[in-house]
Order: C-alpha cells, then structure tokens, then sequence
C-alpha cells in the first residue's frame, strides 16, 4: 500500500507542479510581466515546487534525510537520466547553444553546496548564504532579460515567439481557467507532497534503508520526470538549448533555492555516505557538460547509452550499499 501511496503522491505532486506553472504563468502575462521574467522566476519556483514542499514537509516530519537525498538524488539523475534519455532518442545538437555562463553558475552553485555540506549539516546560515548566490544569479538573468525587453520594444527583436516558447503560454486562456489552475497547484501540491514524504518513510523503515536512499533513489527519479518530459519534447523539436538550459536551470535551483529554502525551516543534517560519494557523482556528473557547453560536442547516441548507463549504475551501487 505504501507503493501506492508513493505513486499516488508522485502523480499528485506533478499534475498540481503543472498546474501551478500554468497558472502563474498566464495571470503574470495578462498582468503584464515579460515573458522572460516570467520563465526566470515563476516557471522556475513552480517546476521545482514539487521538490521544495517535498524537502519541508520531510524536515516538518523529522526525516530530513529525505530533504538531502531528493536535491543531489535529482541533480545527479537531470543530467545523466534528463539528457541521456533524450540523446539515446533523437541526440542533442548543441552547436547553437550558448548556455557557457549559465553553465559556470551551475558550477559555482554546485561548489559552494559541496563546501558548505562539509560544514555537516545544512542551518539558517548555510541557508542564507545559498538564498544570497541565487539571489545574485537572478539579478543578472534581470538585467540580461530588460536588455532583451528593450531590444523588443525598440523593434530589434520579434517578442512573439518568445510569449509562446515560455512553458505553458495560452494568450487565449480566460481568468476563471487561470484561477482554477492556481488553486489546484495551491492544494495538489502539500496533499501530494504530504502523501509521498509519509510513504517513502514507511517503505525506507520496511526495507530497513535510510530515508536519505530513498530521497537519492525513488524519490529524486519521480521528481525528475517533469524536467525529462520537457527535455524529451525539446529533443524531438530539435531544440537542444531548450534542453540544456532545462537542467542547468533545475540545477541550479534545487541546489539553492530549495536547499536554502528548507534549512531555514530546520537544520538538515549531512550523512557522511552523501559526504564521501553522492557529492561527487552529482560533481562528476556536472563536469560531464562541460564538453557539450564549451566546445558544443554533439550529443549523439553513444553519449546517451554511456550517460544512462552510469546512472543506472549509481543507483544500483546507492542500494547496494543502503
């Protein structure tokens, strides 16, 4: 019952994601924000909704293992799963992607977890320190996007396409549709992500692993599927930057938004397992793009089944040892 449960929860917890994103994302563009903005800010924190009430109410329940495992569990399987899959599919051709400075971003962000983890658990400062780097690579994307906006307004560039390229645009949708989407993210959401957290515990407990395994494992692949039906689509569209800018984005924000995010609510403590391997998978990981983002190296077939099969082998070697 508890698989259930989990599955049920999972499922809940993406359909109310989606919803939310919709949501938020049509009433800010009949208010009037640009769409850029919209996909920095509100397609971000709605995307990644799923993962933050997940890592609050584990830490509310006193399972912040969960919390832990969910954020470098999900990292590790966006680029080696999210891009794999995609490649092993159509492949990616990253030869018109220019996602370099967004790419050191991650890195910086990806650093400066793994240093503050060592610290051995994850409190209001660490907290702060993350939300205060998120903060300052979100001004920048500010700045970048009104240099876009007046570019537009000056006639120098088109703002059609990018209106109908931000996720979940509907020009059309009428206010009561928007309404309803927002309240069933609002409520799907903490019942979704109430229902996952308590059946993940209860099956960790049965099978006699940690909650953080569970988080690294069932919990980060389930949370992961958004990001890879995005990436699939991208894929088959031809449009590997979306893809790539995707699970660099998601990278990003689940390192310090929603790590920030819930070490303010309660201190997250740093199993030494995390410590001493996952760390540096999701870092070995990361280093992986660097080819694809610096020297735009086709990411063909090949590079799909190797991507996928180191994930497959993590995971097995991450239950191996629970």
């Amino acid at each position: 019952m508890d698989l259930i449960f989990a599955s049920l929860g999972l499922v809940i917890l993406l359909l109310a994601g989606d919803s939310l994103v919709r949501g938020a994302v049509n009433m800010s563009l009949r208010l009037g924000v640009p769409a850029m903005i919209v996909s920095l800010t509100i397609v971000a924190f709605g995307t990644s909704a799923p993962e933050l009430l997940i890592s609050v109410q584990s830490i509310a329940e006193g399972v912040p293992g969960l919390a832990m495992g969910n954020v470098v569990g999900s990292n590790t399987a966006n680029i080696l799963l999210v891009l794999g899959v995609p490649a092993l599919m159509a492949g990616l051709s990253t030869k018109t992607c220019d996602s370099r400075k967004s790419y050191l971003q991650m890195m910086g962000a990806t650093l400066l977890f793994i240093v503050l983890a060592f610290g051995g658990e994850f409190a209001w400062p660490q907290g702060i320190a993350l939300l205060a780097a998120l903060a300052l690579i979100l001004g920048s994307a500010f700045k970048e996007a009104m240099r876009h906006r007046r570019a537009v307004c000056m006639g120098e560039e088109d703002e059609t396409e990018e209106d109908e390229d931000v996720e979940g645009a509907d020009p059309d949708m009428p206010w009561w549709k928007v309404i309803m989407f927002l309240l069933l993210g609002l409520i799907g959401l903490p019942l979704g992500a109430d229902l996952l957290v308590d059946s993940s515990t209860n099956i960790a407990r049965h099978y006699g692993v940690s909650e953080t395994v569970i988080g690294l494992t069932l919990v980060a692949l389930g949370t992961s599927l958004p990001e890879l039906a995005t990436t699939v689509m991208a894929a088959l569209r031809r449009q590997a930057d979306v893809a790539l800018g995707n699970v660099i984005g998601s990278n990003m924000f689940n390192l310090l938004a929603i790590i920030g995010i819930a070490s303010i609510v309660g201190p997250i403590p740093v199993e030494p397992g995390i410590l001493q391997f996952d760390l540096w998978v999701m870092l070995g990981a990361s280093l992986l793009l660097a080819p694809f983002v610096f020297w735009r190296w086709h990411m063909g077939r090949v590079w799909g089944i190797l991507l996928s099969a180191l994930y497959i082998v993590y995971v097995l070697i991450v239950l191996g040892n629970a």
